[in-house]
């Protein structure tokens, strides 16, 4: 299943981020997306991270969608939510060779993609 807020924001500017996309595009990185299509943090974060990784080239095969479905006790349920501890959407988790090497959650004062390029540089 894919998240629809994983579409590309055909608005977002790459020469804005161009470092950020360098970062992103410069090794086999595996991203590992939780979030919900009914969440409104991930409906203004994701598609601007969607278009980054886009611009860096990064092929669908490295990116890995996991919705989430919230309870009504707040908590997250989902595929990898325990395994990942996944307590705030979105989540994004960056992974090289198995490992995990960055992590953004929700909560960041930075757009995904800087926060995730600054964590891998």
């Amino acid at each position: 299943m894919t998240l629809e807020t994983m579409q590309p924001n055909q608005t977002w500017d790459p020469v804005a981020y161009e470092d950020a996309v360098a970062t992103l595009g410069e090794k086999e990185y595996v991203f590992k997306v939780w979030g919900g299509d009914w969440c409104k943090d991930c409906r203004a974060q994701l598609p601007d991270f969607a278009a980054a990784l886009d611009a860096a080239g990064v092929p669908e095969t490295r990116i890995e969608h996991f919705p989430v479905e919230k309870e009504d006790d707040g908590s997250k349920t989902g595929p990898g939510v325990e395994e990942y501890d996944i307590e705030l959407i979105p989540t994004v988790v960056v992974e090289l060779d198995g490992e995990e090497v960055a992590r953004f959650v929700e909560e960041e004062d930075l757009p995904i993609s800087v926060y995730l390029a600054e964590q891998l540089e």
